[in-house]
C-alpha cells in the first residue's frame, strides 16, 4: 500500500527508486524489484544494480552474500573495492559456552581500537550481559537505560533494531536464532542479511546451533 500511494504520486511522470529488497524486514515486502516497481505501477522499468560499495569489506560481504539467492534471487553480489578484505571468524561452541565463546570474542575484539556491536536476540543479550558483568567487561545495551550517556566501546544490539547501525567490529550470536526469530524464512534471512553487514573491519560469527544452510556452502 506504501508503494502504491506513491505510485499514485507520480502516475504521469518518471521516478527513481533507490534501495536493497535484501534488506526489506517486513513480511509483506516485495521481494524483487519487478513485485516492487508493478506496485509503483511502473511496469515498464530500468534496473540499474550498483555493485560496488566501500562500506563493508570483502570478506564479511561475501559471506552474508550467499544469502541473496534466498532472500533476493538474481540480485548480483555486491563488491568491496577496499583493498583490505577485512576479517571473518566463524566460531562453533556448545550451547553451555555460548557466552563464554561471545566474551572471548569480545576480548578479543577489544584488542583493536574501535566500536565493537554484539548483536543477538533479546533473551541471548541477557545472558551475555550477565558473563561480561562478571568478567568486568563495561558494555552498553542499546533499549536500555544505564542512566548515564557515556560512550561504550561495546554495545549490546537486539537484532532487530541492528538496520542502520555500523561497527568496525561485530560478533553476531546464534545466526539461527536470529532466523528463526521472525515470521517467516524469506524475512528472517533477510534480518540476518542486515545483521551480518553491520561490520566496518571485521565480523565474528559464534554459534552452537547449525549456521543456516545458505551461510554454508
Amino acid at each position: 500500500m506504501q508503494l502504491r500511494g506513491v505510485g499514485r504520486r507520480c502516475s504521469t511522470g518518471s521516478a527513481t527508486v533507490l534501495g536493497d529488497v535484501a534488506q526489506a524486514t517486513t513480511p509483506w515486502a516485495p521481494g524483487s524489484w519487478t513485485a516492487t516497481m508493478t506496485h509503483l505501477g511502473k511496469s515498464d522499468f530500468h534496473l540499474e544494480e550498483l555493485l560496488q560499495g566501500f562500506r563493508v569489506p570483502a570478506a564479511v560481504i561475501e559471506y552474508a552474500a550467499q544469502l541473496l539467492p534466498v532472500i533476493a534471487p538474481g540480485l548480483a553480489a555486491p563488491q568491496s573495492v577496499r583493498s583490505n578484505r577485512g576479517e571473518l571468524d566463524l566460531v562453533e561452541t556448545g550451547p553451555d559456552a555460548l557466552a563464554a565463546a561471545v566474551t572471548d570474542a569480545v576480548r578479543h575484539a577489544t584488542t583493536t581500537p574501535g566500536s565493537v556491536g554484539v548483536i543477538a536476540v533479546p533473551g541471548a543479550l541477557d545472558d551475555i550481559a550477565e558473563a561480561l558483568t562478571h568478567a568486568g567487561i563495561g558494555f552498553g545495551r542499546l533499549g536500555a537505560d544505564h542512566g548515564d550517556d557515556a560512550d561504550h566501546q561495546i554495545e549490546l544490539v537486539p537484532a532487530q533494531v541492528a538496520k542502520g547501525l555500523e561497527f568496525d567490529r561485530v560478533i553476531v550470536v546464534e545466526p539461527a536464532d536470529i532466523a528463526d526469530a521472525e515470521p517467516d524464512e524469506a524475512t528472517g534471512l533477510r534480518r540476518l542479511y542486515v545483521v551480518l553487514t553491520r561490520a566496518v573491519s571485521a565480523l565474528s560469527v559464534v554459534h552452537a546451533r547449525p549456521i543456516p544452510a545458505p551461510l554454508t556452502s
